[in-house]
């Protein structure tokens, strides 16, 4: 099982291993998107980049960065990603909508 804390929203998730961070997040009422995104994002197929989120804990439990996240996120740091391209496979921690460093 993984444990996944939403930092902003002070808000924790018990998700099975393998889970999407995106899908997990909407499901618990976590809101990923700014307004931009909520009215523009693709629905969860890495295209848009609008489900950023800062990983805080626990990188060490997610999948790899996907190719599409490579491209999207090249000018952030290897602790951001796409949730709706991040399957969590142990406890995480998680900064919604995080500030363009």
């Amino acid at each position: 099982m993984a444990n996944i804390k939403f930092e902003n929203e002070n808000q924790e998730v018990i998700a099975a291993d393998g889970a999407n961070l995106r899908i997990k997040a909407l499901e618990n009422r976590v809101d990923l998107y700014t307004f931009t995104g909520k009215m523009m994002n693709c629905g969860g197929y890495g295209q848009c980049g609008t489900c950023i989120v800062e990983i805080v804990e626990g990188m060490d439990n997610l999948s790899p960065r996907t190719a599409v996240e490579e491209q999207k996120l090249k000018k952030r740091p290897e602790n951001y990603r796409l949730a709706c391209q991040t399957i969590v496979n142990g406890p995480v921690t998680v900064k919604t909508k995080p500030k363009r460093k």
